[in-house]
C-alpha cells in the first residue's frame, strides 16, 4: 500500500514574498520616453545662431543692404505699374516688415549680450583665480627669498675670511714687534717637544 501524500501547505504559505531586490537593481524597467508636441531645440545652437545674426546687425552691412531694399521697394510701388505694385503708398506693408525685423532684432541682440555677458562673468571668475595664484605664488617667493638672504648673512663669504685674515696677521705682526721689537718670537707650535723648565 503506498504512503499517504503530505498535507498541503495553507493558501498563505504558497504565497511566499518575493525576494527583496538587490543592492543597486532596478526596482521598475525604464519608463519610455514621452513624445513632445513641441519640436526640440539645442539652446547652445539657438544662442551661436542669434549672436551671428546680432553681429551682422551691428555691421555696416546690414544698413547698406536694409537701406537698398527699402530704396527699391519705395520705387516699385512708386514707378511700376498698378496693378503690379503690391505696396502702395504710405507703405503700410513696409512699416509691418520694418515692425517685425526689429521686433525679432532686439530680443536676439539681448540674447547675445547675455551670452556675452555669461563669458564675460567665466573670464573674470578664472582671470581673479589665476590672479590670486599669482599672489599667491609671488608671496610664497619673496618668503623664499627672504629665507636665503638671511641664510646668506650668516655664511662666512671669502672676502669676510680674507678681511679676518688680514686682521689677524696686523694683530700677530703687532704682537711681533712688541714682545720681541723684531726678535723672534717662538710660537707654541715651534717649542722643543721635551719638558718645559716651568713644570717643575
Amino acid at each position: 500500500m503506498a504512503p499517504a501524500a503530505p498535507p498541503a501547505p495553507p493558501a498563505a504559505a504558497r504565497r511566499a514574498p518575493p525576494p527583496p531586490p538587490r543592492p543597486g537593481a532596478r526596482r521598475h524597467p525604464p519608463r519610455p520616453p514621452r513624445r513632445r508636441i513641441l519640436p526640440e531645440w539645442d539652446p547652445e545652437a539657438f544662442g551661436r545662431l542669434s549672436e551671428k545674426i546680432a553681429r551682422f546687425l551691428g555691421t555696416g552691412r546690414f544698413i547698406v543692404w536694409m537701406t537698398v531694399v527699402i530704396i527699391l521697394w519705395v520705387l516699385w510701388n512708386v514707378a511700376a505699374p498698378v496693378a503690379l505694385r503690391f505696396d502702395q503708398y504710405p507703405f503700410i506693408f513696409l512699416t509691418l516688415m520694418l515692425s517685425l525685423q526689429a521686433s525679432y532684432a532686439a530680443p536676439l541682440i539681448l540674447l547675445a549680450q547675455n551670452r556675452q555677458d555669461d563669458r564675460d562673468r567665466v573670464n573674470l571668475e578664472q582671470d581673479r583665480k589665476q590672479n590670486e595664484r599669482s599672489i599667491a605664488d609671488t608671496e610664497y617667493l619673496t618668503r623664499e627669498v627672504a629665507a636665503l638672504r638671511t641664510g646668506l648673512g650668516e655664511v662666512a663669504t671669502r672676502d669676510w675670511i680674507r678681511s679676518e685674515l688680514q686682521d689677524l696677521l696686523k694683530e700677530l705682526e703687532e704682537r711681533r714687534r712688541h714682545d720681541g721689537h723684531g726678535a723672534h718670537v717662538v710660537f707654541p707650535a715651534e717649542r722643543p717637544p721635551g719638558r718645559d723648565t716651568d713644570d717643575r
